[in-house]
C-alpha cells in the first residue's frame, strides 16, 4: 500500500509562503488571482520553479505535475532543446512588427502533420483560434449561426462559450434553451445564434441541425471533450457530424487546442473526423502563448488581402511573434512518432492501473481519456455524454477531496479536468499515480467521510 510523505503534503507541509504570497495577491486582483481556472482553495501554491515532470512551490515541496499548465507542457518543465533556442533568441529580438523565417518554419511543420491544414494563420491564444475559426466559417459561408456541443469548453469568445454552463435545472426544463449564457450581461441575441447539440447523440444532433440549418456557419466540436468528461467519441457520431454538415453547407470546425496532444497528427486524425477547420494552441508553442487556425486553401483565402481588404482582417500585435514560434517547432519537433507512441503508453499503462484498482475494490469509479490524457469520474459507469459526466454536489465534493489526498501524496491533480502526461514522466511516476489512487480508494473504504481531508 502507498503511505504519503506527510513532511511534503497538503497535511503536514508548509504554506507559508504561499499563503502570503495570496495575501498580497488578494491587494491587486479579484479573489487574489488572474485566472478562474486556478486553485485557490484555501489558497493557491505559488510555484517557483518547474523541473521536468515535477514543480517546486515557494515553501519548497515538490510536486509531480499532472496539470502541466492545462496541458500545454508536453515536455514537462525546463525543456533544455526549447530553453537554448529561447535563451539564444532573446538576444537578437522577441518581436517585430515584420514577418520572420520561424513562423514559416512552424507553419510547414504543422501543414506536414494535421492532415485538414493546407494553410494556417498563427494568433496569440486558444481562445482566439477558435474565434478566428468561427469568424472565418462565417465568412465563408456568410452565415452567422454557431452550433456547438453541450458543456463543452471552446475559450471565452461569446459564441463560441454559450452553452457550456448548462445544469439540470436547464435541461429538465422543456421551456428553457441549452443555449444559457456564460456569465452576467451576455447579449440574448447571441444565444439566439447558437444551437446546442448533445454530444454522441446522432438523433438529437440531426433534429436540431436540420432546424437551424439555414442559419449556422459552422459545427464547432472538440474530438473528446475535455471539460465535458474527457469522453471518447462514438464512431457514429463523428460520421453524423461530417455527413449533416456537408448536406447543408456547413463547416465542420474542430477545436484541438487542448487534443492535439493525443497523436502526432491530431485528435481529428485519430478519430476520423474530417474538419474544415482546425483550432490549436497550447503544446505548439513550447510553453509560451499561441494559437492558430487551419483549414482548407479556399477557406482560408478568407484571411488573404492579396485584392485588398480581406473578407476577414486579423491581426494581433504579438500574433506569430518569434519566442513562440521557435519554442513551438523545437518542441513539435521533438515530438516525434515514437515520442507520442511512448507517451500513449505511459497513458495506457496508468489508465489500465487505475481501472484495476477500481475492480479490486468495487468501487463507484471509472476512468476515461486516451493518449496522455485521463480523468478520473466517481461514477460506476464510463459516461457518454456531459450530463452523465455532470457532478451533483456530492459527487464534486468528493472528487475535491481526490485532489487533495493527490496532494498529500505529493502530486498535483487537477480537480474537474483532465489530468496530462508529459514526455518527462517515468514509469516510476506512473505507479506513484496508481498507488495514489489506491491509497485514496483504502482510505475511502475504511473510512467515508475522512479520505482527503
Amino acid at each position: 500500500m502507498f503511505h504519503p510523505d506527510l513532511s511534503r503534503s497538503g497535511r503536514g507541509y508548509s504554506r507559508s509562503r504561499s499563503e502570503h504570497f495570496f495575501k498580497r495577491g488578494r491587494r491587486v486582483f479579484p479573489t487574489g488571482i488572474t485566472r478562474v481556472t486556478v486553485d485557490h482553495e484555501p489558497s493557491p501554491l505559488y510555484i517557483s520553479r518547474g523541473e521536468g515532470a515535477y514543480l517546486i512551490d515557494v515553501d519548497g515541496n515538490r510536486l509531480l505535475d499532472l496539470n502541466n499548465n492545462f496541458t500545454t507542457l508536453i515536455h514537462g518543465h525546463g525543456f533544455l532543446p526549447v530553453a537554448d533556442a529561447v535563451a539564444d533568441l532573446l538576444h537578437r529580438g522577441t518581436c517585430f512588427s515584420n514577418p520572420t523565417e520561424h513562423e514559416i518554419t512552424l507553419a510547414e511543420l504543422l501543414i506536414e502533420r494535421i492532415p485538414a491544414v493546407e494553410h494556417i494563420r498563427f494568433v496569440n491564444s486558444g481562445t482566439e483560434a477558435v474565434m478566428f475559426a468561427i469568424k472565418a466559417a462565417r465568412a465563408f459561408t456568410c452565415r452567422p449561426g454557431v452550433a456547438r456541443i453541450e458543456g463543452a469548453y471552446h475559450g471565452a469568445y461569446d459564441w463560441a462559450e454559450t452553452g457550456q454552463a448548462v445544469s439540470p435545472a436547464i435541461w429538465n426544463d422543456p421551456q428553457r434553451s441549452s443555449a444559457v449564457p456564460s456569465y452576467r450581461g451576455m447579449p440574448p441575441s447571441v444565444g439566439e445564434e447558437v444551437t446546442v447539440v448533445r454530444f454522441n447523440d446522432v438523433t438529437d444532433l440531426e433534429r436540431r441541425i436540420a432546424s437551424a440549418a439555414p442559419s449556422l456557419a459552422c459545427i464547432l466540436i472538440d474530438p473528446m471533450p475535455s471539460r465535458a468528461g474527457l469522453i471518447a467519441p462514438e464512431p457514429s457520431f463523428l460520421a453524423a457530424v461530417g455527413a449533416i454538415a456537408k448536406q447543408y453547407g456547413i463547416l465542420v470546425v474542430a477545436d484541438e487546442v487542448l487534443n492535439l496532444r493525443q497523436s502526432y497528427a491530431g485528435s481529428s486524425a485519430r478519430y476520423g473526423l474530417q474538419p474544415d477547420l482546425i483550432a490549436a494552441g497550447k503544446i505548439i508553442g513550447g510553453g509560451f502563448p499561441v494559437g492558430a487556425v487551419g483549414g482548407r486553401e479556399e477557406i482560408m483565402r478568407v484571411f488573404a488581402s492579396d485584392s485588398g481588404k480581406p473578407l476577414l482582417p486579423q491581426g494581433g500585435t504579438f500574433s506569430a511573434n518569434p519566442v513562440s514560434m521557435v519554442a513551438g517547432r523545437v518542441a513539435m519537433e521533438a515530438m516525434t512518432e515514437a515520442a507520442f507512441g511512448s507517451l500513449e503508453s505511459l497513458g495506457d499503462s496508468i489508465r489500465v492501473g487505475l481501472r484495476k484498482e477500481i475492480e479490486r475494490r468495487g468501487a463507484a469509479f471509472c476512468v476515461t481519456g486516451a493518449a496522455s490524457l485521463f480523468r478520473i469520474h466517481p461514477k460506476g459507469q464510463e459516461p457518454t455524454d456531459f450530463r452523465e459526466a455532470y457532478l451533483v454536489p456530492e459527487e464534486a465534493e468528493l472528487m475535491a477531496r481526490l485532489s487533495r489526498h493527490f496532494l498529500d501524496c505529493g502530486i498535483l491533480l487537477p480537480n474537474g479536468a483532465a489530468a496530462c502526461l508529459s514526455t518527462a514522466m517515468t514509469k516510476a511516476d506512473g505507479d506513484a499515480v496508481i498507488s495514489a489512487f489506491a491509497d485514496f480508494l483504502s482510505v475511502l473504504e475504511a473510512n467515508p467521510t475522512e479520505a482527503g481531508m
